[in-house]
């Protein structure tokens, strides 16, 4: 989902922030694969435990420590960018102790200019010569997410880049390396700064055991274009991502458009004007899963339209014989009443094609005050959280 963009920050983003930025320390020029391979990073970071016990496929189920079960979790953009550990552990321990297993999180935080000190950032990109920040207000911050989520037996998904220009994403690269947002997936100096960014973040963390799965981008578009474009992208994409870590799980991180309803009332998601095919996209060997979001109201539809959208994405992953997971979903009015049936057909689901579910978005009180909120947020603790989080992990458990 679209939301406010917002400059990169000290602490956790002010309310009205609702997407990540990357940034860095050491230079990589921005040219093709041939300097891709020269890039200077900081050595790997040895968090977690052995890589034994990896999350993984099974059927059309995900295997976590052995367990095939369905599960749940929720989305946290924000948490690798707070500088107070204190909120970190405070979060994370929420999530954990409401039954939630996977926590999907900004991996990236893209700027185009060097912000202050002490504002959190990961990536400058620059056309002189990117650099990705490996010190303490940049990758440290994601260091200690990833460790702290692993003590507690969370699983991270991380993003790589953002379709929408909230913590830079494709928009930051364009403005550097030139081209439009569509030109993007082929321009060859902004996709070997995205593969050097890829490269630094997956083999600093492949022996952490908090890594769920590696995600190629939020919401990747390509308005107008053919949807060849995002499918030979995500191919190679995700094959280089597997030549760096071919024990852990990728995925594309789309919204699931492009595939036919079984009613056969299609309507704008179910199209191809975004450039992505779902089903084409399934395809993908080296893609372990599919993904879909849903914000009915968002694409003009009426909120009904969710458990057809559920039921659809699942057949199409069942056919395909990999799971799906439904990794975005929200609304801003009337959370219980309106995500409760919801979330109902996705369990219902369960031994059709869909494995998990993850709400957008989580929300907690901070030290410096709530969380971001974008209408969507279910805060820890209050009613929403009860039906929403606690009533669905008992369904799901029972």
């Amino acid at each position: 989902m679209n939301r406010v963009s917002q400059k990169a920050s000290t602490g956790p983003p002010p309310l009205s922030m609702m997407f990540p930025r990357l940034t860095s320390l050491f230079g990589i020029a921005a040219v093709v694969a041939s300097l891709l391979a020269g890039t200077i990073l900081a050595a790997p970071s040895k968090l977690g435990r052995a890589t034994s016990g990896i999350p993984t496929t099974k059927g059309l189920r995900f295997s976590v420590d052995g367990d095939t079960k369905y599960l749940s979790g929720s989305n946290s953009y924000w948490i690798g960018f707070l500088s107070n550990t204190f909120d970190v552990d405070l979060v994370l321990d929420h999530v954990s102790s409401s039954g939630l297993k996977v926590l999907r999180i900004w991996g990236f935080n893209d700027v185009t200019t060097k912000p202050s000190d002490g504002t959190v950032y990961f990536q400058y990109l620059s056309s002189s010569g990117s650099q990705i920040n490996t010190g303490a207000n940049g990758l440290q911050r994601l260091d200690y997410v990833v460790e702290a989520a692993a003590q507690r037996g969370v699983y991270l998904i991380v993003n790589f880049v953002n379709n929408w220009g909230d913590y830079g994403g494709i928009p930051a690269y364009t403005s550097v390396f030139g081209g439009t947002a569509q030109e993007w997936y082929d321009n060859a100096a902004a996709q070997a700064q995205y593969r050097a960014y890829i490269k630094a973040v997956v083999t600093r963390y492949t022996n952490a055991s908090s890594i769920f799965a590696w995600e190629l981008a939020n919401e990747p578009r390509c308005n107008g274009c053919s949807t060849d474009a995002i499918y030979n992208w995500a191919t190679s994409t995700s094959q280089y991502i597997k030549s760096l870590d071919p024990h852990r799980m990728v995925t594309l991180g789309d919204e699931g458009m492009g595939l036919t309803p079984a009613d056969g009332a299609s309507s704008y998601p179910y199209t191809t004007a975004e450039g992505v095919d779902f089903v084409k996209n399934l395809g993908i060997a080296t893609l372990d899963f599919g993904t879909f979001h849903m914000y009915p109201s968002s694409w003009g539809v009426d909120n009904s339209f969710g458990p057809g959208w559920i039921a659809d994405h699942a057949a199409a992953c069942k056919a395909a014989g990999k799971p799906c997971l439904l990794e975005e979903y929200g609304t801003t009015t009337d959370h219980c009443a309106i995500e409760t049936p919801w979330q109902r057909a996705a369990v219902g689901a369960a031994n059709d094609g869909l494995a998990a579910d993850l709400f957008w978005q989580w929300g907690d009180l901070l030290s410096t005050g709530r969380s971001p909120d974008d209408g969507n947020t279910i805060y820890y603790g209050s009613s929403d959280a009860t039906c929403l989080i606690t009533d669905h992990v008992r369904a799901i458990d029972s």
